[in-house]
């Protein structure tokens, strides 16, 4: 099922575009991991974003607790197996294998570097930087955004706006409730977006490479069986 014959899950038009995005965003995570290290307080930037959306009252705070609850646990888990079904439904199962393992990889990758970076909100136990919530939702459309593109068929440039219009939705909504929530600073935000725009193209990538060589051995192992039974 996951042999050359299914269709690639990183485009290969795509591929340079989402390679150049991808080592800017990593760029980005480093930049802002190294200048909020082992800090406690937000910088000029978020203090200003924070005090226009910190604190929302209803009904807006129950939209943001919502959207907050699809990054816990639970509402990941069932996204997940959402998606999942519905690629396994459109016979693309190397798109259900990049959105299990995509998403693993990227809150795996918040995870490392929230202890690495040892950014802090309310309290030393809470640490902060990237934001896995946002992290998981922008992972999650950009695996999405990724078998649409394949589906359609589009082309470099819409393909790559597709993609990115995804995540910068799916992370713009969840980066607005942890913000409004006050659970993230705004560039905890920005850091759990690009960790995303990073992990998931590698991940992709890897993806289809490691399908591609299994492929290849088991139509090897087909040849050298079907010339067994000729001799």
């Amino acid at each position: 099922m996951t042999g050359r014959s299914a269709p690639a899950v990183l485009p290969p038009s795509l591929r340079a575009w989402l390679g150049l995005i991808a080592a800017l965003a990593t760029l980005v995570v480093v930049v802002l991991g190294v200048l909020y290290a082992d800090d406690s307080k937000p910088g000029m930037v978020d203090a200003r974003i924070w005090a226009a959306v910190d604190g929302v009252g209803p009904p807006w705070r129950q939209v943001a607790l919502a959207t907050d609850f699809l990054g816990e646990p639970v509402g990941a888990a069932t996204l997940v197996v959402a998606a999942v079904a519905g690629c396994l439904l459109l016979r693309r199962p190397r798109a259900a294998v990049l959105i299990v393992a995509g998403a693993a990889m990227t809150v795996g990758t918040a995870t490392l570097l929230k202890h690495l970076v040892g950014r802090t909100i309310h309290g030393d136990g809470n640490l902060s930087y990237p934001s896995g919530h946002t992290a998981f939702a922008a992972a999650l459309a950009l695996a999405v955004a990724l078998l649409a593109t394949g589906r359609l068929g589009l082309g470099r440039m819409a393909g790559t706006l597709l993609v990115l219009a995804a995540a910068l939705v799916a992370g713009a909504a969840m980066g607005w409730a942890q913000v409004a929530l006050g659970a993230h600073y705004p560039t905890d935000v920005l850091g759990g977006w690009c960790t995303a725009l990073a992990v998931i193209p590698a991940t992709a990538w890897l993806v289809d490479r490691t399908a591609d060589r299994m492929a290849d051995r088991l139509g090897d192992r087909m040849a050298d069986a079907g010339r067994r039974e000729r001799r």
